[in-house]
């Protein structure tokens, strides 16, 4: 039975929204050869400058190409996958609660190939689980939020979208219509400033909180 509700889907990005990617980053680190805590302070100085994160590795290694470092890895044995420790701890509860309520649930990011993979080994289910890999767009591209509506063929203004990065997800998602809620945790959401919550429908500070915001919206 359909849901008479303005709000009928929600879409979440992944990394430090789903997934908190500390490990992530800690093997490039390692990988690297530089010292987890060294590194880790880098990209925060990355983050508060503004400047795409990908921006760390030339800081330690100027010859620095992605892909070629990700096929040397791959070549070791290493994988692109999710650890359960890896979910933060209220993602699964959120997605469920929230599946359960009839909401259509969708699952986009920028993050590269495998991850659609990686997530569904995980044992992550979703109505449309995507990545900007396979739809050849990242944030913050108005093409990106364009998709969204375009997958779940519903007005703009009935899909919430959830991230942690003003920049990438709340703005962009406010100037295509979506409803955007911001999550304050992990570095860009913490690093930023209060005034840049403006285009929020809500902060949460948990995934906990969603399902509660989200029916205040519908």
């Amino acid at each position: 039975m359909e849901r008479d509700l303005m709000v009928r889907a929600i879409f979440f990005d992944v990394g430090e929204t789903l997934i908190d990617e500390t490990r992530h980053w800690g093997l490039w680190a390692d990988y690297l050869r530089v010292p987890r805590l060294t590194f880790f302070a880098v990209l925060g100085a990355l983050i508060h400058r503004g400047v795409h994160h990908r921006e760390i590795f030339k800081i330690f290694d100027p010859e620095f190409d992605y892909d070629t470092a990700w096929g040397e890895r791959l070549k070791r044995g290493e994988t692109y996958d999710f650890l359960p420790s890896d979910f933060y701890p209220d993602a699964l509860p959120c997605l469920k609660t929230l599946k359960g309520a009839g909401y259509a649930i969708g699952i986009s990011g920028n993050q590269p190939e495998g991850c659609e993979a990686a997530l569904r080994e995980a044992g992550m289910e979703a109505d449309v689980l995507a990545s900007s890999s396979s739809w050849g767009v990242e944030k913050p591209s108005p093409s990106f939020f364009e998709r969204i509506v375009k997958e779940t063929n519903l007005p703009p203004t009935s899909i919430v979208y959830v991230g942690d990065r003003y920049k990438n997800d709340i703005e962009p998602a406010y100037r295509c219509g979506l409803l955007p809620i911001l999550i304050r945790r992990a570095p860009w959401a913490l690093i930023s400033r209060e005034s840049d919550y403006r285009c929020a429908r809500a902060v949460i500070q948990s995934l906990s909180e969603l399902p509660s915001v989200v029916a205040t919206l519908s």
